[in-house]
């Protein structure tokens, strides 16, 4: 009952902070009134270790204005399975996301009811974030979700992360990034995370960045009956390239980096990664999405662990 009520209070403290840039733009008269949108989502993974998931959805928006400024509705159809082990899941979720285009500031929020397995749970991400200085941004996060791994689904095994992370502008061409977090997991373990990100931009005009990376973790508790990977402590440092370009109100993206990843203080393995992203403009009558990307690293399983995703949405507006 308390987590119940505090999970309503934390739901109704996002909304009433993501209505406030809304009701803002209202009373200032500046933006188009919010007309009615329907969308589709999707998300796939598959992994080397044969576990693949599923999410298909369809939104309803009473209030969309743009990309970036919607309230809405999310009902999804989630399939997760492995060799012959299989899951299906189904989840209901409110939507609400209120950001400045320009600067990025503003916020998210997803709060849901997720059922799977004969378990259920209060979901919820979301982030909040503002600019003190012209240099520098601050930004809230939280996320509460299942872990998923099939025994940790089986078990009803969730966690919830919370953090906040650090823009600060070094000049025109340099960008320091910092993030702190913590995460619970249900089962009783819980993660110490840090980050770091260095990016320099050597033209303004060509959308390139040289990105120097680090992260870490450790965790309170090493063994977890192999639910998900677990070490004790985990560092990863990475050099990465990444590309924005915007063409006709549309945005492209990529980033692509190697690394190195460091496990209990012995195992040491080199990582990868690749992201690549698209979408429409802002503001249209329909609104496209769509990313995708790989990673490789280690797991339980062991070394050369192999991550895909695929994700895509398209909002047409009423």
């Amino acid at each position: 009952m308390m987590e119940a009520l505090r999970y309503s209070i934390a739901v109704l403290s996002g909304a009433m902070v993501l209505a406030g840039p809304c009701k803002a733009e209202e009373e200032k008269g500046k933006e188009k009134p919010s007309d009615m949108a329907f969308g589709t989502e999707f998300f796939l993974t598959s992994d080397s270790d044969h576990f693949q998931s599923r999410r298909v959805s369809a939104e309803f928006f009473p209030a969309f204005e743009n990309a970036d400024r919607y309230l809405g509705f999310r009902l999804s159809d989630y399939q997760y399975k492995q060799d012959s082990w299989q899951r299906v899941g189904k989840k209901i979720s409110f939507l609400a996301r209120s950001i400045e285009s320009r600067t990025g500031d503003g916020g998210a929020l997803e709060a849901g009811l997720f059922q799977q397995g004969g378990h259920t749970l209060l979901t919820l991400d979301g982030s909040y974030r503002m600019s003190p200085t012209k240099s520098t941004a601050v930004e809230f996060l939280v996320t509460r979700d299942w872990v998923e791994t099939p025994k940790s689904l089986d078990r009803g095994i969730d966690f919830s992360f919370v953090g906040v992370a650090v823009d600060q502008g070094l000049g025109s061409h340099l960008t320091l990034v910092g993030l702190l977090g913590q995460q619970y997991f249900s089962d009783g373990n819980r993660r110490d995370h840090a980050r770091l990100r260095l990016i320099y931009q050597p033209s303004l005009d060509l959308g390139l960045t040289l990105q120097a990376r680090y992260r870490t973790y450790r965790s309170t508790h090493e063994d977890v009956d192999r639910a998900y990977f677990n070490p004790k402590s985990y560092s990863e440092s990475m050099l990465a390239i990444g590309w924005r370009h915007r063409f006709q109100g549309w945005t492209a993206s990529l980033t692509a980096g190697l690394g190195n990843e460091t496990i209990n203080h012995d195992l040491n393995q080199p990582t990868r990664l690749f992201d690549l992203s698209l979408q429409s403009p802002v503001r249209g009558s329909q609104v496209f999405r769509f990313g995708a990307g790989y990673s490789r690293s280690t797991t339980f399983s062991g070394p050369s662990y192999h991550y895909r995703y695929l994700r895509g949405e398209w909002v047409i507006l009423f």
